[in-house]
């Protein structure tokens, strides 16, 4: 006989609950009271009320199995809901954190330097983010007291990067363009420790991620955040989200132009900008300034790559229409050679085509990407051109001006160092360290310093993670060896751009005794993963499991394989950049059973392409087995020193699929 039980999520804290008859809600499964068809239909009437007494929200009815004295979700979801995440066993459900007043942030003197290379808010900034975490205190407010229903509460919510995920309300911050100070860090380890499990999820779009929030916890831990210049604004919705760019912008080595001057402006003028908060879709911008992309641009609904004309100026190649997801596309050129004062008015032309023509009545074919394929690029390219001439010539224009105004606000820090050879001669007595500075070092323009790499992706670890212990210790580290400033990746990593060559040792043994010198960037261990079914409502399979045991498979002979990019997903919104990893894999539901497309041949950079997807899925515990055989294959063919993609590139799919395959 079919039975259900009645499920949803507590509204204080977002756990999920199970409806137990006339002893109200549980949180266990096994507590539920299990009804059949001709029973489920009174039994709804009786649990909506809790909707209405603001106990409960998104009430519905699961199937479920008697097995063994227990009751069993049917659906996978529904099952990873009732039992919590499957990566983490200090994450039971239910209450995470005891009452009591919780202690206030310590003051921000502990950083030496809060500002390096930082944008400096003033007193404007400030005052507009504290009015902000007001008004999203007050809806609250009157979420709990009942004077605003979940649906009108929802658009509020994600406007300040709340989400209701599977477990619990998930906050989502917005780190612009990936830049830190130590104090910021500290702040943001304060929110995991006391408003959170202990630990906070850095994303792809180089925001962190805290998952188990409670509702009246956000606004406090908003407004800790807002005094360190932090916030979660735009980082949902269907605008214009967190701009990215190079985690190593100002510091590189084969810099052209510093991206995060212009990443700043246009965070200034996306910001609750009137004409862009509803639009079709999200929309994401990426910006880089070397020759080697490194923040994806091509893959993004605008993309900007900064260079310098003939002349010796700053000027922009535009793209637009890039993106992932369920329809994954490469952008396409829309202009070259646009000056620093037309940027902002030919984003603007772009963003106005978008809202007037973007689909609004169906999600999935919503984004720019689509758009641009539908109407052909040539005619979209020509109506941008068309709306951006019609502009007023003072329109939105970036004068040399304002430019210099928000220059000057970036704190240029002076770099006196020398290297003296400490570095050099350390190496030649430490492998480890030899190895680790192979890895995780990235030159730097000046000479006696580099940007040292701290991996998140820990063999076995979940990529991205970083608890608030490791927070306080990497933001010591800043303080101590680079200049109070710190990078988030948008692979998922942290930066200390500004490292001098004699204190690398010293630095490697502090990562080293804090467990986070995992020489692995760039390697096959060094995992692009988003949080799946484990956590995300929007999941369709789990991808924290798989990454970990890729890792463990293949840690010992990482180095031997060399650069490897794999990437996974947990579902087809692609937040794991999937199609674009040298190696993705793609989590699907097949009939209640977790199987992995797997595509191969994608790339970010400036050779961005989009993946071949090589055959069937593969199941779950067959995946480490396939990823390993895909290696030896690799490793059996390769020229010397040749790279997985550069390899695949020359001989193609099929010598990988046969071997994936046979393993499988």
């Amino acid at each position: 006989m079919a039975l259900q039980v009645i499920t949803g999520n507590r509204l204080a804290d977002g756990i999920s609950v199970w409806f137990a008859g006339e002893r109200g809600w549980a949180e266990h499964v096994d507590q539920a009271r299990a009804y059949d068809e001709a029973e489920i239909e009174a039994a709804l009437a009786q649990a909506q009320p809790a909707d209405a007494e603001l106990h409960v929200v998104d009430i519905r009815a699961v199937d479920v199995t008697r097995e063994a004295g227990g009751l069993f979700p049917v659906a996978h979801r529904e099952q990873i809901r009732a039992r919590g995440p499957s990566v983490r066993a200090d994450l039971p459900a239910g209450v995470w954190r005891a009452e009591g007043e919780v202690p206030a942030p310590l003051p921000s003197e502990r950083s030496s330097s809060p500002f390096a290379g930082i944008y400096r808010y003033d007193e404007y900034d400030r005052a507009f983010l504290r009015q902000r975490v007001r008004e999203f205190s007050l809806q609250v407010e009157r979420r709990r007291k009942g004077e605003l229903s979940e649906e009108e509460f929802k658009p509020l919510r994600l406007m300040n990067g709340v989400y209701l995920q599977l477990h619990a309300y998930m906050l989502r911050i917005a780190i612009p363009y990936g830049v830190l100070s130590a104090t910021q860090l500290r702040q943001l380890a304060y929110v995991a420790r006391h408003y959170d499990r202990g630990y906070g999820h850095f994303t792809t779009r180089q925001n962190i991620q805290f998952n188990w929030l409670r509702l009246e916890d956000v606004p406090a831990a908003l407004a800790a955040l807002a005094e360190v210049d932090i916030h979660g604004i735009q980082t949902s919705g269907n605008c214009i989200r967190n701009t990215t760019t190079d985690e190593f912008a100002g510091a590189a080595a084969d810099e052209i132009v510093d991206p995060r001057l212009y990443a700043e402006i246009i965070r200034q003028w996306s910001t609750d900008h009137p004409e862009f908060t509803y639009l079709p879709r999200k929309f994401k911008i990426a910006i880089v300034g070397a020759g080697h992309d490194r923040a994806a641009v091509r893959v993004h609904d605008i993309g900007l790559e900064a260079y310098r004309n003939a002349a010796g100026e700053p000027v922009f190649r535009v793209f637009a229409g890039g993106g992932l997801g369920r329809t994954p596309y490469v952008a396409v050129k829309l202009r070259e050679d646009l000056p620093v004062g037309e940027l902002l008015r030919y984003c603007e032309a772009v963003l106005r085509v978008y809202n007037a023509l973007g689909r609004r009545d169906n999600i999935y074919k919503a984004r720019i990407k689509i758009l641009i394929r539908e109407m052909k690029p040539e005619a979209f390219v020509k109506m941008v051109e068309d709306e951006y001439a019609g502009m007023a010539p003072d329109y939105c224009l970036l004068t040399d001006e304002l430019v210099r105004a928000v220059a000057a606000r970036f704190p240029v820090p002076a770099f006196p160092r020398q290297d003296t050879g400490v570095l050099k001669a350390a190496m030649l007595d430490d492998r480890a360290l030899a190895r680790w500075v192979k890895q995780n070092t990235h030159a730097h323009k000046a000479r006696g310093y580099v940007s040292v790499v701290i991996s998140l992706k820990p063999v076995g670890g979940i990529p991205g993670d970083a608890s608030a212990d490791e927070m306080d210790v990497v933001a010591d580290l800043a303080d101590k060896y680079s200049l109070g400033e710190i990078r988030v990746s948008h692979v998922q990593n942290l930066v200390l751009p500004h490292v001098a060559k004699d204190d690398v040792p010293a630095l490697f043994k502090a990562l080293v005794k804090a467990g986070l010198a995992s020489d692995n960037i760039g390697l096959v261990t060094d995992i692009i993963a988003c949080p799946g079914m484990d956590y995300c409502a929007l999941a369709t399979a789990r991808s924290i499991p798989v990454a970990q045991r890729i890792a463990e498979r293949l840690a010992p002979r990482q180095h031997e394989i060399g650069t490897l990019h794999v990437n996974i997903s947990g579902c087809i919104n692609a937040c794991g950049h999937h199609h674009v990893g040298h190696v993705g894999l793609l989590g699907v539901d097949k009939n209640g059973e977790e199987v992995y497309q797997i595509t191969l041949g994608g790339a970010a950079d400036e050779q961005a392409g989009i993946g071949r997807i090589i055959g069937p899925a593969v199941p779950t515990a067959k995946v480490p087995d396939a990823i390993a055989a895909l290696m030896d294959a690799y490793l059996a063919i390769r020229a010397p020193d040749e790279r997985f993609i550069d390899t695949y590139r020359r001989l193609g799919a099929e010598p990988f699929k046969e071997a994936i395959y046979a393993a499988h």
